[in-house]
């Protein structure tokens, strides 16, 4: 199983990356039927919350208000973290991680996932190489760190915080239809 990586700073961008990969490798471990797949999905679970809470919050304003990255691509990549979370939730939510609900839910994740990676790469990072100095980058990358660190600290990979967030993108979105 992958150990949850810890973060001390660095190029924003690395740092992205480098959970990023994680990311994959723990959807590697939840496909093979001889890990200890609830012990890999709480880490998935507690790693992408705090990952994504943390860019929300402290690396797509900045980088919005450089004009590296339009406030439409913001908007998108926050809609596909909700969609990560509802996906992450019902993978959560099967008992059985032997069963082929398990699997199926597993690769619903996967897809969601794997699509907001390949996305935020070419669209948010490859603009924060180029558009953004590497001293604000580093900034970025302490800011982050530091923030994905408390949220992990916090349990916020926890199945009760996770049903908070998927009820308050699903409120949020009822707000702006």
């Amino acid at each position: 199983m992958p150990k949850i990586l810890q973060h001390t700073g660095g190029d924003v961008v690395e740092v992205i990356l480098a959970d990023h990969r994680w990311f994959e490798e723990a959807l590697r471990e939840l496909r093979d039927v001889r890990s200890d797949r609830a012990a890999v999905l709480a880490d998935l679970a507690t790693v992408l919350v705090a990952h994504a809470e943390a860019e929300e919050s402290k690396v797509y304003p900045s980088l919005s208000k450089k004009h590296a990255i339009a406030e439409e691509e913001v908007e998108h990549s926050e809609h596909e973290h909700d969609e990560g979370n509802e996906a992450l939730l019902a993978l959560m939510e099967v008992a059985d991680t032997s069963s082929e609900e398990f699997s199926e839910k597993t690769h619903e994740l996967s897809e969601a996932l794997s699509h907001h990676l390949d996305e935020e790469e070419r669209d948010v990072l490859n603009p924060a190489r180029t558009d953004i100095s590497q001293e604000v980058r580093d900034r970025l990358g302490e800011e982050f760190s530091a923030e994905r660190e408390r949220l992990i600290e916090s349990g916020c990979g926890s199945i009760e915080n996770v049903r908070k967030l998927v009820a308050a993108a699903k409120e949020k979105d009822k707000k702006s239809s």
